[in-house]
């Protein structure tokens, strides 16, 4: 299969396009968390009972189910249509679930018009991603990986600020209405960009797409615990079932397809495997820090639910600061060199708030946050870099969709495993607190807090397990 040249305008610089294409990263990362703020208003705005409040979060699970499960099809259609038509046709995707969602009047109508704007927004991220390894000198392109992972870090950060800025002098629709004249904006100046070639004789296999995005969708959702489920844990089994039974096939449809759409020779690449194995250490990890930190502010500690995001916040606003370091140093290091320090600052981050006392003081708890948060932000460059320089040109989008899959899909996995050994463990450390002890309120404390500290160990050792996949990415600089 040789590429041919995509036809139509290319005026614009590479640098330029990049910036526009970022733009647009940031508006679909914005989304991911913009309505943690709203929530309350769009429940009341659709009349939704208080029986039903815990359904409200498919709002947010909705569209980090639709943003993974549609990143194979979609990296590789990038690949084979050239990367300007895939990142405007997932610029005009993400515009009309952003149309939908506003125009939403029941649950149902906004979770489906999320999962549109996800599978849209999500695309994005790969594309830009390969954009700037295809159009990019070798010298630049750490650098500019760093600054699209800082981009798309920081957007999930600044959502819900973002999103409460705008709440405060209209309603929540327009979160969604404001995305048409930007995302306008951003189609019209990448429609400019340079045209990467199109693969001649090649096609996209829909199929494939289908049964990768069920086996992602159903894993997701049994995995995410019973409480995610109509029906309890009849569901949850069939769901993981049924999602097994799509990978299987999915994988077996790789190994005979001509025009496979995760390539299974990819896998061949010590690079990639090592990215990839990487970043699903990464994503479990990191998935313990976002979920833990806040739950311990607010329950042992006894702080308002502000507080406990604030606290969070030191440690996120690192990550895109610790994403531009990463790709400066990158350019500068072997990807291995900076993966390891990534994973090093993490681990020393979270053995150090597994020793947090019950008033640890606010000097202290800051250092240690931005210290965790700065190592996931140094990871992002090298395993992203070290992936797209071990694909080959034809398959660059297809390789940063399968790292980025990989991330998400270590959270969804720690999710998981929070969810049923945190419970039991709780549980155990609580039930041996004597019943009758007249101290009984503080000893169930200092169990709880037990409980945390054991949780930001094990974090820790998943940051150190994942200082052996440095090993694969040694030698590529």
């Amino acid at each position: 299969m040789k590429p041919r040249q995509a036809q139509g305008p290319a005026a614009l610089s590479p640098t330029i396009a990049l910036i526009a294409a970022c733009v647009g990263v940031f508006l679909a990362s914005l989304d991911q968390t913009v309505v943690v703020t709203a929530l309350p208003e769009i429940f009341l705005d659709i009349e939704l009972p208080v029986t039903r409040i815990d359904e409200g979060a498919w709002v947010i699970n909705g569209y980090l189910v639709g943003f993974t499960a549609a990143l194979p099809l979609l990296g590789r259609a990038a690949d084979v249509l050239g990367y300007r038509p895939a990142y405007a046709g997932a610029m005009l995707l993400f515009i009309l679930g952003s149309v939908l969602v506003a125009l939403g009047d029941s649950l149902a109508w906004i979770v489906a018009a999320r999962v549109v704007q996800a599978i849209g927004g999500g695309a994005l991220i790969p594309v830009t991603l390969a954009l700037a390894s295809e159009t990019l000198p070798p010298s630049r392109r750490g650098m500019a990986i760093g600054l699209v992972a800082a981009v798309a870090e920081g957007g999930s950060v600044l959502g819900p600020l973002y999103g409460g800025g705008i709440l405060h002098f209209v309603d929540w629709r327009w979160l969604f209405w404001i995305n048409i004249p930007i995302g306008a904006l951003v189609l019209a100046v990448m429609l400019k960009a340079p045209g990467r070639p199109r693969l001649a004789g090649s096609r996209l296999d829909m199929l494939s797409g289908g049964l990768a995005a069920a086996a992602i969708a159903c894993l997701a959702i049994g995995v995410s615990g019973e409480a995610a489920l109509p029906a309890g844990f009849g569901w949850r089994i069939a769901l993981l079932a049924l999602g097994g039974a799509a990978l299987a096939a999915f994988l077996a449809r790789q190994a005979a397809s001509r025009d496979a759409l995760l390539p299974l020779r990819l896998l061949k690449h010590r690079a990639i495997i090592g990215s990839s194995a990487a970043n699903l250490l990464i994503g479990g990890a990191l998935i313990l820090a976002l979920v833990n930190i806040p739950l311990m502010t607010d329950t042992i500690m006894g702080q308002p639910p502000l507080e406990g995001g604030l606290r969070l916040l030191r440690l996120t606003a690192m990550i895109p600061v610790g994403a531009i370091i990463g790709g400066w140093l990158t350019q500068r290091a072997g990807h291995h060199v900076v993966l390891a320090a990534g994973l090093g600052c993490s681990a020393a981050g979270f053995f150090l708030l597994g020793r947090w006392p019950l008033d640890v003081g606010g000097p202290r708890m800051t250092l240690e946050l931005m210290l965790t948060g700065l190592g996931f932000g140094l990871v992002i460059a090298p395993v992203t870099v070290a992936a797209l320089d071990a694909a080959e040109a034809a398959q660059r989008a297809t390789a940063a969709a399968l790292v980025t899959v990989t991330r998400m899909t270590g959270m969804i996995l720690g999710l998981a495993a929070l969810s049923s050994w945190g419970k039991e463990r709780f549980q155990t450390l609580v039930g041996r607190v004597p019943a009758e002890s007249e101290h009984y309120e503080e000893l169930v404390r200092r169990a709880t807090l037990s409980f945390f500290h054991e949780i930001f160990v094990v974090a820790a050792a998943v940051c150190l397990v994942g200082l052996a996949t440095a090993w694969l990415l040694k030698g590529r600089r």
